[in-house]
C-alpha cells in the first residue's frame, strides 16, 4: 500500500505533526494529516507493526478531530475520524460483526474526564450519572457469537465492520466456555466483546523458554496475544495459555420460543452494564466483575482511577488504562454513538509505557556464569514514569533479529515490573550514517577468547578467575536463597571487592571486625551484625552451599536432589554423567554442567578451602517418620490460596518427599492451584501422575 519512499516521508511528517499546534492545521494541509493517519492505521491494523505509540497516534488523531469539529464543511466520508481502521488481515474467512466494533474516545487527564461527564449530563438531562469503571485490558480484541447456548464464532476486531473468523483458535482458550446457559436469561443469540491476553506469569515463562532455546524473547504480552490469535495451527495456540476477559454485550436477541413456561428465564435480563458483567460471570465467562466499580459522579470515577493506577503492577495481567461507561443501558441507547465512538463511554489511558528513542551505543557486560550480554545505551526516554537509558539486548542473534544498528531510531516499551525492551528498530528512518554492532571476540574484562557452546546463543568467557565473574559469583553466593548472609548485599560486595577486603568466596570467611573500622556506614552494631551473619552461614545446609556455587542449570530444587544422593559434596566429583542422570530431575545439560564444575581443580581447591574454614560439607540425612512421604515426588502449579508455594514445598521435604522442577514420568503428585498452566495439560497425558487439589495435598501431608 505504501512504498519505501512514502513510508519514510510519512514517518517524518508524523514527527512534524506531533510538534504542531492545533492552530497550524489548514484546509490546504488537512489531507496530508489524514494521509498520515491512514498510514498508521495500515501499519497497526493490517501489518500489526506500528511505528509510533498509541499516545502519539491519539495526539495526531485529536488534532484532526478538533479541526473537523470546528470546520464541519471540511469533513469527508473517508476521513479517519469517520471510520475505524482501513485494512483486513488475510488468510482467515471474513465475518461481518452483528454490531460494528467502534473505538473508544481516549483521555489522558482528569480534565478530559470532567469534560466527558459534562457532555453526558447535558445530553441526558441527568445531573448525577452512575458510571461503571473497569480495567482497559492490554491485549487483542475479539467478538464472540453464541446461538442456542453454544459458541458459534470467534472473530477478530478487523476494521470494526468485518473481522477474521478465528473460531478454531478461540476454542483453545479455556477461559471461554463452549456452552453457556444464556437461555436462562431468555437469550437465543448474543454477541459478546472481550480481550484476549497472556498473563504476566505465563508470558515470563514463555519468554524464559525462548531464551533457554537461544531464541529472542517476545517484546510484550499484547503482541504475543495478537500474534497467537493469527496462528494457523490451533495446537500451537493451546500452548500459549491465552485467556480472555469478556466485558461487553453488544447485541442480544430474546426469541419467543425461549419465553415459554418451560424455558422461562430464572433471572431478569440486566438493565445496567454492571448487571451484564454479573450475568456473564454467573454464566461462566471471565468478566471483570471483581475489578469493576460502580460510582456516582465523575469525582468518584477520578478517585478510583488514581487508586487503581497505583496498584496496576500488582495485577497478574497488563492493563493500559481504565474504561468508564454510563451504567444504565437505556441511557446508553439514548446517548447513542458518533461514527467513531460511543458517547456513553471513554477510555482513560495511564502514563505511556512506549516511546521512541535513539540507540547511541552498545556496551558488553559479563555475568557470573561468564555470559557476555550486550546492553544498548539509548537517549534518555520517559517510559511508564521511569527514565530509561539502558536496555539489555540479550545476545548476538537478538541483535540480528531486531535488525539493530548504532544510530537507529527505536521503539521501546516498559510494561509493569518487566524490564524495558526494544520492540523494534525503524530502518525506514535511517540516514546512512548508522553503524553495525560488532560483537567482541575477546572478553571485555580479562581479554580471554570468548566461546559460543554448540546449540547456545550466548558467547561466554570460560576463565573462572575473570574479575567480572568473581564479583557476580560472590553476590550470588551471599544472596538470600543461597548462603543468606545478613547485611552482605550486592552494594557491600562491590564496595569490599573494590577496597580489596574480599577477593573471592573463601575470603568472606576470613573477615574480622577490625577490617571495617573507619568504613563509612559501618558502625559498631552493623559490623557485629555482618560478622555474626558470616559466622551463622557456616551452618547453612549443604544444598544452599551447592546452589550458592552458581553451577549452571543447578537451581534450588536440583541442589536438594543432589544432596539427597550424596554423603558429602566431594562425592559429586566421583560421579559420571550417567550416574547423575539417574537422579530425579537431572537431565543431560545439568549433568554435563555438574561434571564440568567438579572436574575443575581450582573449584575443588576452593571447596577444600571452605571446608577448612568451617562450612557444612556433609549431607544431613533426615530420619523418615512413619507415614512420611519418602520416595514420593511433588510439583506445584497455579496459585495456592491457603499456603505459600515455599511453605508447601517445605512441608513435603520435612516428610522426606522430593520437589521436582518439571512434569515427567518421575512425578507422583501434581498439586493444582488456581490458573494452572501447561504443567497440568502435560500431566494429564501421563497416567501415573496423581493430580490433586491444594486441600487434598494438605490432607495427604497431614497423614
Amino acid at each position: 500500500m505504501f512504498n519505501a519512499t512514502q513510508v519514510k516521508t510519512l514517518q517524518q511528517d508524523s514527527i512534524k505533526w506531533l510538534s504542531f499546534s492545533d492552530g497550524e492545521i489548514t484546509i490546504d494541509n488537512i489531507e496530508e494529516l489524514r494521509n498520515i493517519l491512514r498510514f498508521h492505521e495500515h501499519r497497526y491494523y493490517v501489518e500489526s507493526d506500528p511505528v509510533i505509540t498509541d499516545f502519539e497516534y491519539d495526539t495526531i488523531f485529536k488534532k484532526l478531530q478538533t479541526f473537523e469539529a470546528a470546520n464541519p464543511l471540511c469533513i469527508t466520508k473517508d476521513s479517519p475520524t469517520q471510520r475505524v481502521g482501513v485494512g483486513l488481515i488475510k488468510n482467515f474467512p471474513k465475518v461481518q460483526h452483528l454490531v460494528p466494533m467502534l473505538s473508544l474516545d481516549n483521555s489522558y487527564s482528569a480534565d478530559d474526564l470532567i469534560d466527558f461527564d459534562r457532555k453526558v449530563r447535558e445530553l441526558s438531562g441527568i445531573e448525577n450519572i452512575e458510571y461503571c469503571i473497569e480495567p482497559k485490558f492490554d491485549g487483542a480484541s475479539i467478538s464472540l457469537v453464541y446461538e442456542n447456548d453454544t459458541l458459534l464464532k470467534g472473530i477478530t476486531r478487523g476494521d470494526g465492520e468485518v473481522g477474521d473468523d478465528i473460531t478454531p483458535n478461540i476454542y483453545q482458550i479455556r477461559s471461554i466456555p463452549l456452552k453457556a446457559k444464556l437461555s436462562l436469561f431468555g437469550i437465543e443469540q448474543i454477541e459478546i466483546r472481550g480481550e484476549v491476553l497472556i498473563n504476566k506469569s505465563n508470558f515470563a515463562k514463555y519468554n524464559n523458554g525462548l531464551i533457554e532455546e537461544g531464541l529472542p524473547p517476545m517484546a510484550n504480552p499484547r503482541n504475543a496475544a495478537a500474534g497467537t490469535l493469527r496462528m494457523k495451527d490451533s495446537t500451537l495456540v493451546a500452548k500459549r495459555n491465552l485467556e480472555a476477559f469478556l466485558y461487553h454485550v453488544s447485541y442480544s436477541f430474546v426469541g419467543k420460543e425461549s419465553l415459554e413456561e418451560a424455558k422461562k428465564p430464572i433471572y431478569n435480563l440486566p438493565t445496567t452494564h454492571s448487571g451484564f458483567l454479573e450475568m456473564l460471570w454467573q454464566l461462566g465467562f471471565k468478566s471483570p466483575k471483581k475489578e469493576m466499580k460502580v460510582t456516582h459522579g465523575i469525582a468518584e470515577v477520578i478517585k478510583y482511577i488514581n487508586e487503581f493506577e497505583v496498584g496496576r503492577d500488582a495485577l497478574p495481567y497488563e492493563i493500559d488504562g481504565m474504561v468508564i461507561k454510563v451504567n444504565d443501558i437505556a441511557l446508553q441507547d439514548k446517548l447513542g454513538m458518533t461514527s467513531h465512538h460511543p458517547r456513553w463511554a471513554i477510555a482513560y489511558k495511564f502514563k505511556a509505557r512506549q516511546a521512541t528513542s535513539k540507540l547511541l551505543a552498545v556496551d558488553f557486560q559479563l555475568g557470573r556464569t561468564g555470559a557476555v550480554t550486550p546492553v544498548a545505551k539509548i537517549a534518555a526516554s520517559q517510559v511508564g514514569g521511569v527514565t530509561v537509558t539502558s536496555i539489555s539486548i540479550h545476545n548476538e542473534d537478538y541483535i540480528k533479529e531486531k535488525n539493530l544498528k548504532i544510530g537507529d531510531t527505536i521503539l521501546i516499551e516498559r510494561s509493569g515490573d518487566v524490564i524495558p525492551q526494544i520492540v523494534k528498530s525503524l530502518p525506514e528512518l535511517r540516514t546512512g550514517e548508522e553503524k553495525n554492532i560488532e560483537f567482541p571476540t575477546h572478553c571485555p574484562m580479562c581479554n580471554d577468547t570468548l566461546v559460543r557452546p554448540n546449540g547456545e546463543a550466548v558467547w561466554r568467557c570460560v576463565n573462572i578467575n575473570c574479575e567480572a565473574q568473581v564479583v557476580e559469583r560472590i553476590i550470588h553466593f551471599v544472596s538470600k536463597d543461597a548462603m543468606d548472609i545478613k547485611s552482605f548485599g550486592e552494594a557491600n560486595v562491590r564496595k569490599f571487592y573494590t577496597m580489596g577486603i574480599i577477593k573471592n568466596v573463601p575470603s568472606i570467611y576470613k573477615l574480622n571486625d577490625t577490617m571495617f573500622i573507619g568504613i563509612e556506614g559501618f558502625g559498631e552494631k552493623s559490623i557485629v551484625n555482618l560478622i555474626d551473619g558470616i559466622e551463622a552461614s557456616k551452618q547453612q545446609p549443604l544444598h544452599r552451599l551447592i546452589y550458592g556455587l552458581g553451577i549452571r542449570y543447578v537451581g534450588e530444587n536440583t541442589a536438594k536432589t543432589l544432596v539427597r544422593n550424596i554423603d558429602d559434596i566431594f562425592e559429586l566429583s566421583t560421579k559420571n554423567i550417567d550416574e547423575l542422570k539417574k537422579m530425579d530431575d537431572v537431565g543431560v545439560k545439568v549433568a554435563d554442567s555438574i561434571t564440568a564444575f567438579f572436574k575443575n581443580e581450582d573449584n575443588i581447591i576452593m571447596l577444600k578451602h571452605l571446608q577448612a574454614l568451617g562450612l557444612q560439607m556433609k549431607s544431613i540425612k533426615k530420619e523418615i517418620a512413619e507415614g512420611g512421604l519418602s520416595g514420593q515426588t511433588f510439583l506445584f502449579t497455579g496459585t495456592l490460596n491457603k499456603l505459600k508455594r515455599s511453605d508447601a514445598e517445605a512441608m513435603v521435604e520435612e516428610k522426606a518427599g522430593k520437589i521436582l522442577s518439571g512434569v515427567s514420568s518421575k512425578l507422583n503428585y501434581l498439586v493444582v492451584g488456581e490458573d494452572a498452566g501447561s504443567k497440568l495439560e502435560k500431566a494429564k497425558k501421563i497416567q501415573t501422575i496423581n493430580i490433586i487439589s491444594e486441600d487434598e495435598f494438605i490432607e495427604l501431608v497431614n497423614g
